[in-house]
């Protein structure tokens, strides 16, 4: 079957066994027919990238999603060295770069500290959606449309109940993201995507 979208999900976790959420939300995301997982600590553990592989990949889907857990206020370390290796001049940014105009990209992210923790108030300072910022300056060098992140707060305390809950909302989100149910207006409106779904993800069109 044929998806209005084609969804790559960027998967980095270097210790998944030790993580119950992203077990969880990766185990979601592998079950949805039609999207693209690729694991990168899975397929580099050396960091030894096969860049026009990566290139032909991005190129071949239509949303790009970077799931990952908050490690540090950031990434975990293989997503900023795919991304200096990866996103070359001349093919994701520059006069000549336009290899991913007008593509999708989305973080989802998961964080060990609560909502609370990030907030200007709070002890991290910064909603992670500040945090970021050189993500989404990335994208716009890229020509690529920034989503507001999907986002997990609070996993280390995390009921198993919860837990699946958010990873059936990660399904949705995505299942909404490769069937171009995302009203991406509306979507823009909130700092994380998993906010308020029924008022970002419309109806399936009657045949």
């Amino acid at each position: 079957m044929k998806y209005p979208k084609k969804v790559l999900i960027l998967f980095a976790h270097p210790a998944l066994h030790k993580s119950r959420v992203n077990q969880a939300l990766a185990r979601q995301a592998r079950r949805i027919a039609g999207i693209t997982f690729h694991d990168l600590y899975a397929a580099y553990p050396e960091f030894d990238f096969l860049v026009t592989a990566e290139q032909d990949l991005m190129e071949a889907h239509d949303v790009i999603v970077f799931q990952f857990p908050f490690f540090w206020y950031s990434s975990p370390a293989i997503i900023k060295e795919w991304t200096d290796l990866v996103l070359t001049h001349g093919w994701a940014y520059g006069s000549e770069g336009k290899a991913l105009e007008g593509k999708w990209v989305m973080h989802a992210i998961t964080t060990g500290g609560r909502e609370s923790a990030y907030h200007s108030n709070g002890l991290n300072r910064f909603t992670v959606r500040e945090f970021l910022r050189p993500f989404e300056q990335t994208a716009v060098l890229c020509n690529m449309r920034f989503l507001p992140p999907f986002v997990v707060h609070g996993t280390h305390q995390m009921k198993p109940s919860d837990i699946q809950t958010h990873a059936d909302t990660y399904r949705s989100v995505i299942r909404a993201l490769r069937d171009d149910r995302l009203d991406i207006h509306a979507a823009e409106r909130v700092l994380r995507i998993n906010e308020g779904l029924s008022g970002i993800i419309r109806a399936r069109e009657e045949a």
